[in-house]
């Protein structure tokens, strides 16, 4: 693909430092990182907004040595200095662009971002910068010396800079660009917001020179019995001694490094496993010297056999819902434990046992609470609708935000389901893609079922069949269907008939229709409450007819922002197919939903 001079610069200085730690098999960022000593750099963060990238080139697009990364105010009267920092505007971190300034809703390019802080000395200690995320991709200096480069907007990040703070006014400079790319992940056609800044936390984190970098706690694949540990350590010579202990249960192990600095282990335990009717939680604590971090962590098993999905070893149908990371009431990303309760809470209303998280890796606010309330999750990476399947750096794109997902939510037991595509439109070079992702996925985490939301055809008048050749590579079908909207009246429902190549549970990822809040007609009055409504009886009763359909998320939780959608006085630039407005009003659709759930639940016990 080629590209001008001047996107291939930006290009070189955003990614080039990423593109190297890619090569390496580990993902940089820390696990454990809110529990650990340090302190939080959120908060007002000054920026600068740079639509032509003149902070990091000149006007011949050639790199500066002297851009805004430097945070180099004018010493004196008579030095030309054409910015500062400590006099622009701030934004919140962490929170998006887009909805805290009106003039950069639909902004998409460089936003430089510069926060001071102090940090005293502390001998012996090792230090990092880690970025929950930065959309979509960011560029770090810290004290005017570049860090690295991350590309991903939705996944977790650190910079190690041992050795390099002052006591006394530090400077972190953040160079963040949210341009499409058709190269990207995802690329230049999506159905939900572009949203760009530090959308997540940033925090400066301490540890002993020793310390344990990640480690993933949970139960054999299949033994609810029997316990996994593996762990990485960084900094530790091979042999050194990790000891994971899980005190409620009366287990402890000792483990011993390899020349990796990795360590894993299995052992016996009988936990109370982890459902969505008891969702228990452990305490789980790995130590290595002078480290100790810990973790809640919850245990149970899931796999298929046929077309049933087992969750420790029984039958369950998946009752969900899928949503966006958008606050609920307030718009924009949602960035605070509070806002990820707020819209599980509404799932919980509607009678979920699960939720899919679209179309991208939701903060860890978001798994941690599915986790204490007792819904299992969907999690995907935002490999969604065509994007540049044979381009190598695409696929190294892919495969890293895939790693960094697993590896950042490996101990959620709420996660059942790793998605690595969404409505992607068959063909050799995208399935050879896809099925990369799915043998990466079960090398990283064989104890947990892989999916994607896979398209359909029409075999005749009133037959559909899934036979995406990609189905015989996953565990449990996707289905994205939108019969009575896009395809069809609702009363299409009523004589459709569905079947599938594979003998697989199938999860019905997405059906619904638009409605405005308030605005009502009959049962045929497009955007009316009552259209969606009668599609939504419609689909259940379609569904119901399917034996393989072992779970839905209908779309969608909550309206959400969509520059693909300009109906005026209707969508507004919002997708409205929310059974609840933006605002919080729930819709007549909401009732029928949760009326069905509720005899679902009922009829299962």
């Amino acid at each position: 693909m080629k590209r001008s001079p001047l996107a291939a610069s930006i290009l070189l200085a955003l990614t080039a430092s990423a593109a190297s730690a890619r090569a390496g098999a580990a993902p940089t960022a820390l696990g454990f990182a809110e529990a650990r000593a340090g302190q939080s750099l959120d908060g007002a963060w000054h920026v600068i907004v740079d639509p032509y990238d003149n902070g990091l080139l000149d006007y011949r697009n050639q790199p500066r040595p002297n851009g805004y990364f430097l945070d180099a105010p004018a010493r004196d009267k008579t030095e030309l200095v054409e910015y500062d920092f400590a006099r622009a505007p701030t934004l919140k971190v962490p929170g998006d662009w887009n909805t805290q300034r009106p003039d950069l809703l639909y902004y998409e390019g460089t936003v430089w971002y510069e926060r001071r802080f102090d940090a005293p000395a502390r001998p012996g200690a090792r230090q990092f910068v880690q970025f929950g995320a930065a959309a979509q991709r960011a560029t770090v200096w810290l004290n005017g010396r570049r860090l690295g480069a991350h590309e991903g907007g939705f996944t977790p990040f650190a910079f190690e800079v041992t050795g390099q703070l002052r006591p006394r006014g530090n400077s972190l400079v953040v160079m963040v660009n949210n341009t499409r790319r058709p190269d990207a992940l995802p690329a230049m056609n999506t159905d939900w917001w572009n949203y760009g800044g530090l959308t997540r936390g940033v925090r400066l984190i301490e540890t002993p020179p020793v310390f344990v970098r990640n480690a993933r706690i949970q139960c054999a694949k299949g033994d609810p019995r029997r316990i996994t540990a593996v762990v990485e350590v960084d900094g530790a010579a091979p042999g050194t001694t990790v000891v994971v202990e899980i005190p409620e249960l009366g287990a402890r192990a000792a483990l011993r490094t390899d020349a990796a600095g990795r360590a894993a282990t299995s052992f016996g335990a009988s936990p109370v496993l982890w459902s969505p009717e008891a969702p228990r939680l452990y305490e789980v604590a790995v130590s290595v010297g002078d480290d100790v971090v810990r973790d809640r962590v919850g245990f149970r098993t899931i796999e298929t056999a046929g077309t049933q999905i087992l969750l420790d070893g029984k039958p369950i149908f998946l009752r969900g819902i899928s949503l966006h990371e958008e606050a609920l009431g307030r718009g924009g990303r949602a960035t605070s434990r509070a806002d990820a309760e707020a819209l599980l809470a509404l799932a919980k209303q509607l009678g979920c046992n699960f939720v899919r998280l679209a179309h991208y890796p939701h903060g860890e606010e978001m798994t941690r609470a599915a986790d204490r309330m007792g819904l299992l999750v969907w999690s995907e990476i935002p490999v969604y609708w065509t994007i540049a399947w044979n381009d190598p750096a695409t696929l190294a794109d892919a495969r890293a935000q895939l790693g960094e997902e697993i590896a950042r939510d490996a101990n959620r037991a709420s996660i059942i389901l790793w998605s690595v595509g969404n409505e992607t439109p068959v063909s050799d070079a995208r399935t050879r893609f896809l099925r990369t992702l799915i043998a990466d996925a079960r090398a990283a985490d064989p104890t947990r079922l892989l999916t994607a939301a896979l398209e359909h055809h029409a075999t005749g008048p009133a037959a559909e069949r899934i036979d995406d050749p990609l189905g015989a590579d996953l565990d449990v079908l996707g289905l994205n269907e939108y019969v009575g909207w896009y395809d069809g009246l609702p009363d299409k429902c009523d004589r459709l008939s569905w079947s599938a190549g594979y003998d697989k549970p199938i999860v019905v990822s997405e059906f619904g229709a638009d409605a405005k809040a308030g605005l009502h007609g009959d049962a045929l009055t497009r955007f009316s409450e009552e259209y969606q409504a009668d599609l939504y009886l419609r689909q259940l009763a379609m569904l119901a007819r399917v034996p393989a359909v072992r779970g839905m998320s209908p779309w969608i939780l909550v309206d959400f922002r969509s520059p693909r959608r300009p109906l005026p006085g209707v969508q507004d630039g919002w997708n409205r197919k929310g059974l609840v407005a933006n605002d919080g009003r729930k819709k007549k659709a909401f009732g029928v939903l949760r009326d069905a759930y509720r005899k679902m639940s009922a009829a299962s016990r």
